[in-house]
């Protein structure tokens, strides 16, 4: 039986808990998300939708192929899921109706590509800001103006956001240039950065490999996702991800905007990203010179083996 309807979907049990240790009620969930519709929805239209959704006494889950029984005009668009070896559905959140049915399933994160459904040019790239664990905050927003200064020197400007977890995301927007090239110039920045101060930064894939220095993964541009703005995180209280002007970052602390906090603490993402930019063909072709990480790491877990295995057998 459904407690309320807004905009014409059913909304049920919002006084009951929304996940095992989250400490909301599903309401703050719908309440949140319902408040944000007009900045949210814009982000993640037109993108196909991966969705961390939890249940009461469930571990949470992502989930990238519609749920069964979704209404007719919950609008998907078929996708090629190479871990399942199969095409998906996924849903284009493309108004406050599906984002509310959304809510109602209880699905919490809201993760999208830069990369809009049929297209090949993806509209931004980021530099998402790892910290290794206890490390205290000021080292990710320390890490954050390196990322800052890297663009800088290579006539880019981009916006910075908390990643409602524990890190933050430098996000540049971009147009004219296919996946392989934003990924690139996505991987020259992030190395250019950790150049930058070593000693605090850097884009080693393993996490052995570190030393307790903030993490800049380039991985999730081109075809790779990243959290939305204002989207909720499966962890205690919902932190938000929270849009951040560079003058305030050193007042910010991971979790201090949640969906209790009320939608007025949270900035105008559209107002703090700057227009799209072209990205420097010299930034580009330096980016297509340095390895994927996740393949680089992937060849050295296979060098280790072989060598602990020829060591054992030594």
């Amino acid at each position: 039986m459904a407690d309320e309807e807004r905009d014409g979907v059913a909304l049920s049990s919002l006084d009951s808990p929304l996940g095992d240790g989250l400490g909301v009620p599903k309401r703050a969930l719908v309440d949140h998300l319902d408040a944000v519709a007009d900045r949210l929805v814009p982000l993640l239209a037109g993108r196909p939708l991966s969705i961390m959704r939890v249940r009461p006494g469930q571990a949470p889950f992502m989930q990238r192929n519609v749920a069964k029984g979704a209404p007719d005009w919950v609008r998907t668009v078929p996708v090629w899921a190479e871990s399942a070896h199969r095409e998906v559905h996924q849903v284009l959140c493309d108004d406050r109706r599906t984002l509310l049915w959304l809510a109602n399933q209880r699905a919490v994160e809201f993760h999208v590509p830069f990369l809009p459904a049929g297209s090949r040019e993806p509209t931004g790239l980021v530099l998402d800001l790892d910290p290794p664990d206890g490390a205290d905050f000021s080292a990710v927003v320390a890490v954050a103006r390196l990322a800052r200064r890297a663009l800088e020197e290579v006539g880019l400007a981009g916006a910075v956001k908390t990643s409602g977890s524990t890190g933050l995301h430098v996000v540049v927007p971009v147009h004219g240039s296919p996946v392989e090239d934003v990924a690139a110039a996505t991987r020259a920045l992030a190395e250019r950065a950790a150049r930058l101060d070593p000693a605090v930064a850097t884009t080693a894939f393993l996490k052995e490999e570190r030393a307790g220095r903030v993490f800049v993964d380039s991985t999730r541009s081109g075809t790779g996702t990243v959290v939305a703005a204002y989207s909720p995180r499966v962890r205690p209280g919902l932190p938000v991800s929270a849009p951040v002007d560079w003058a305030d970052l050193d007042a910010v602390r991971p979790g201090d905007v949640t969906v209790a906090s009320g939608a007025e603490r949270l900035g105008d993402w559209a107002a703090l990203l700057p227009a799209p930019q072209r990205l420097p063909a010299d930034l580009v072709a330096e980016g297509h010179e340095i390895p994927v990480a996740r393949v680089q790491a992937m060849h050295e877990g296979k060098r280790r083996k072989r060598a602990a295995r020829a060591a054992g057998e030594g």
